[in-house]
Parts: structure tokens; C-alpha cells; sequence
């Protein structure tokens, strides 16, 4: 890969954690409807007037970090296009980031025209991850050559490691849960989904818990067994520990603003930990095994 390629991918990833940061900002400051409508401002105006508050120039910053994200994904998407016969799977990771990007601006336009909807905001969130997610992937192919590729860990650890990363989903998703009941709404006169938010925190930490047993065994497992999972799997650990840390201070401080915004990018990291957890599950080929079977694969025919 070209050392400019490289530069943009990690640009793309960074950004797209980045904005998960000011949305959250959006959010926690109550700034949600800071520009009431979508995709101007105001019905006048594209851009905050001198009639709006500091809440307007929050939301437009957020609106105006969507179009970096857009403009550094189609970069990636244009570096890659010129190997996409060899790397298609590069290809088609930078196209779903593109795609998803447009998406996610139509989404957010959604969110201001039916009143910050919590179930619509926290579909908006998830949404924001999975783009993380992906973006990781893409750093995880960028840097291992094209081809077939083989299990390089035993079927259960492979197994284990779905299973952690199901428990992990679930974690976010009562965690949205939990958010969109509880006081940060993005504004004053936003709904909540009316759950009861003290039962949700408890039931969001059952699975949290859960998460971080189930990685100790994956780290305990790829020491002993020298798997190549074992990097990441570290990495996934030590930010899952620092999660539980924030989770807990927040839930004894009455969810403080800045505490809940760090809970929601280290979300965003561990779901892209996960990630590369997974896509270390795989190998390349070996190229002398993959010259041996291509005579088997033509006979077959």
C-alpha cells in the first residue's frame, strides 16, 4: 500500500471516531435542534444566523465534520479505485464506508425533522459505529496481502471470539437504551423512550461484565496458545477495563455530560478493537499452498 493511502485510511478512521465525539458534544449540551431543520440551518439560512445560540454553531459543527468524514472517505475511495482488481476487498470496504456516510447524513436529517426521536438517535449512533467498525476493517486488509485466506486459530476460539463480540453488541444496544431514557436528550423538549433508565443500567452493566470475562479468556487463551489475536485482544481488554471505570463513575455521579461523551467514544473503540480481534481470526495463504491448490481446484472443474 502507498504510504498516501495509508495516511487516508487512518484519516478515515480517526475522523469517523471523531465525529462520534461531537455528535455526542450535540448531544450532551443540548444542542439537538440548535439548527431546527435539515439539510439549512433555518428555513432562511444554510448556515447559524446572529438570531440562533452557541447551541446552532455546535449542531453546524457537527453538520460540517460530516462533510470532512465525506471528503476524506472519497479520497480513500479514489486511491483504492485504481487497484480495485486486485484489492477488491478493499475496494468494496472503502464503497460501503462512502455509501454509509451518505446514509448517515440522511439519518441525521431524519433525527432534527421528527424532534430528536431517541430510537431514531440511537439508531443513529449505532449506525456511527458500524462505519467505525468498518474503517478498522479496512486498516486490518490494508496491511495483509490480497488473496484466500485460512483460520489461524482453533474452531473454538474462533467460535468464543463471535460469541464476545454478540455479548458486546448487546452491551451497546441496551446501552443506547439506557442513554435514550435517561437525561441527555439533546434538547429540553425531546422525547425519551420512557423506559425506566436505573433498570437499564443495570441490565447494560450484566452484559458489560460479561464482555470483559469472556475477553480475559480470549487474551488468557491466544498467550498460552501464541495466536495472533493476541495484540488486539490486549488492546480490546484494556479499554474494555477503562470502559467499566467511566460506566461506574457515571452511574455514581449522575451521569455527568463529559463522562457520558467518553463513555461513547470508548464504545466506539472497543467495537473497532473487536474488529480487528476478528479479522485476525484469518490468514493469508501461504503462497506455496495456494500454487498447490489451484492444480487440485482445475481438476475439480
Amino acid at each position: 500500500m502507498t504510504r498516501t493511502l495509508r495516511t487516508f485510511a487512518w484519516a478515515s478512521f480517526i475522523a469517523q471516531v471523531t465525529i462520534i465525539a461531537t455528535g455526542g458534544a450535540v448531544r450532551l449540551t443540548g444542542s439537538g435542534l440548535g439548527c431546527p431543520t435539515w439539510p439549512t440551518c433555518t428555513a432562511e439560512s444554510l448556515v447559524p444566523t446572529d438570531e440562533l445560540t452557541y447551541h446552532s454553531l455546535i449542531e453546524f459543527g457537527n453538520r460540517m465534520m460530516t462533510g470532512v468524514v465525506g471528503i476524506i472517505a472519497l479520497i480513500v475511495f479514489l486511491l483504492v479505485w485504481r487497484i480495485r482488481r486486485e484489492r477488491r476487498d478493499l475496494f468494496v470496504l472503502s464503497f460501503l464506508v462512502g455509501i454509509g456516510i451518505v446514509a448517515q447524513a440522511i439519518v441525521g436529517g431524519i433525527t432534527v425533522w421528527t424532534g430528536l426521536n431517541p430510537f431514531i438517535v440511537g439508531f443513529h449512533y449505532v449506525s456511527s459505529l458500524a462505519l467505525v467498525c468498518i474503517s478498522a476493517a479496512f486498516l486490518a486488509r490494508m496491511d495483509s496481502p490480497a488473496g484466500p485466506r485460512e483460520p489461524a486459530v482453533p474452531a473454538w476460539y474462533a467460535t468464543l471470539t463471535h460469541v464476545t463480540s454478540a455479548v458486546l453488541a448487546i452491551s451497546i444496544v441496551f446501552g443506547v437504551l439506557t442513554t435514550g431514557s435517561g437525561p441527555h436528550s439533546g434538547d429540553a423538549e425531546a422525547g425519551r423512550t420512557g423506559f425506566d433508565s436505573e433498570i437499564l443500567e443495570h441490565v447494560h452493566a450484566w452484559p458489560g461484565y460479561a464482555l470483559l470475562a469472556l475477553t480475559l479468556v480470549l487474551v488468557v487463551a491466544a498467550w498460552r496458545l501464541k495466536l495472533p489475536t493476541l495484540r488486539w485482544s490486549l488492546a480490546l481488554l484494556a479499554i474494555e477495563l477503562v470502559q467499566v471505570g467511566v460506566g461506574l463513575y457515571q452511574a455514581r455521579n449522575g451521569l455527568p455530560a463529559l463522562a457520558v461523551g467518553v463513555h461513547m467514544v470508548l464504545a466506539a473503540l472497543t467495537a473497532a478493537a473487536m474488529t480487528l480481534v476478528i479479522m485476525r481470526l484469518k490468514r493469508p495463504v501461504a503462497a506455496d499452498a495456494a500454487t498447490e491448490a489451484s492444480p487440485v481446484a482445475a481438476s475439480a472443474r
